[in-house]
């Protein structure tokens, strides 16, 4: 099967292509992980950055939708892997969590992440005082999870490709 990669329309209004390309760009996660076993999902191939597994960016990319919208906007408890005393990158170690749940607990954050955004203003700011990205507007947050999720996009690329040789791009 394949992921959709649709583009928003042109002539859109502001709000629908802000989260259509933040949408595209969650398609192209899911697609970047089509067709790949658990053990190259969990495989480690940038012996510097041993967390970056295709597995890895995928639970990260979930744990900083949750933070984004809805500790530093709604102000939410700081809850998730990244807020415990836990090692760095604790929301990237994947050991014994199977791609397809992390896929699924990603596609079911997005999905609370655009719930969120359809009930709020663009110009809205975060109600999180205790980080000073709580003060950004939702319009900034969206424009910040577009740059973040496309940057792990281009991660999962490269890692992708050094797994299993798979190469694409949209």
């Amino acid at each position: 099967m394949t992921t959709s990669r649709e583009r928003p329309d042109f002539t859109a209004d502001e709000r629908t292509q802000l989260v259509g390309w933040l949408d595209m760009q969650r398609r192209i996660v899911h697609w970047k992980c089509e067709g790949l076993s658990e053990e190259a999902a969990h495989r480690t191939v940038l012996p510097t950055s041993p967390v970056m597994t295709v597995a890895g960016l995928v639970s990260h990319l979930r744990w900083v939708e949750h933070c984004w919208f809805e500790v530093l906007f709604l102000n939410h408890p700081a809850t998730g892997p990244q807020f415990d005393d836990g090692p760095e990158d604790a929301d990237m170690l994947t050991d014994g969590i199977p791609l397809a749940q992390l896929l699924a607990e990603y596609e079911q954050q997005c999905a609370i992440s655009n719930e969120i955004v359809a009930e709020a203003s663009l110009d809205d700011v975060g109600r999180n005082k205790d980080f000073r990205s709580g003060a950004a507007s939702l319009r900034w947050m969206l424009l910040h999870m577009i740059e973040e999720t496309a940057r792990h996009v281009g991660h999962l690329d490269v890692v992708r490709e050094l797994v299993d040789g798979e190469k694409g791009y949209y």
